[in-house]
């Protein structure tokens, strides 16, 4: 009997809301689709919308869960690190706990994830998108600990990119200014600003980058995407 033809799967973290569900939704025409978070009830939500869908819970800063949630997977086509937490404070201000744990979740879990799949993700010659920051192109004050996070998540993505080159897999850093997502508003609260979703990014907008490094000709290799609000 003829092989079937079979769809590429897609994982995606922090599906359960904000750019990590919209990027879900963007790639479910195409993929099959694996939802990673911790809220179960709100994957489980998504996949329920989602053809080809399914949850998959767990909490990336435990690594024995993370080594077991990842047994089976053999083959993947796309990767999406789209978990990630803020912190903000000044230098004189943050404490050590804050640092290690803005670090843990933002570069230390992408990595272990990462590692862990990238037998799957050489089976496919996959590709592997890194939801960044602007942040993670230049620190303003305030910011220390989580852009220092996301200058280091952009080098563990350029080494990967010329480490795994060789094995077909391609990395893409997307550097979205602000976006309108509930993470934001925490972010605008701690600076003790005026929430205007009007003037971010919506959350599809750059699911909308993630689709288009995902989806490039093999002759094209994305690297950097940097998307900002446009003047309103």
């Amino acid at each position: 009997m003829p092989e079937l033809d079979l769809r590429p799967l897609a994982l995606v973290t922090g599906a359960s809301r904000g750019i990590g569900a919209a990027v879900a939704r963007a790639l479910a025409p195409g993929h099959d689709l694996l939802l990673g978070g911790r809220d179960t009830s709100a994957l489980e939500a998504l996949a329920d919308e989602l053809p080809g869908a399914r949850p998959w819970p767990v909490e990336l800063t435990d690594t024995a869960a993370l080594a077991e949630a990842v047994g089976g997977i053999e083959r993947l086509d796309v990767l999406v690190h789209s978990a990630g937490m803020s912190a903000l404070g000044t230098v004189a201000d943050t404490p050590v706990a804050t640092w290690r744990r803005q670090f843990e979740v933002n570069v230390v879990a992408v990595a272990e994830l990462t590692r862990l799949l990238l037998p799957a993700l050489r089976a496919a010659r996959g590709r592997v998108v890194l939801l960044n920051s602007g942040a993670g192109l230049s620190a303003s004050p305030g910011w220390a600990s989580y852009a220092a996070s996301k200058f280091a998540l952009k080098a563990f993505a350029d080494a990967l990119r010329a480490e795994e080159a060789a094995n077909g897999v391609r990395v893409t850093s997307v550097h979205p200014g602000r976006v309108d997502t509930e993470m934001q508003r925490g972010v605008v609260a701690q600076e003790g600003g005026e929430y205007r979703a009007e003037t971010y990014l919506r959350p599809e907008s750059v699911a909308g980058a993630v689709l288009l490094a995902v989806t490039a000709p093999d002759d094209a290799a994305l690297t950097e995407l940097v998307l900002r609000p446009a003047a309103r």
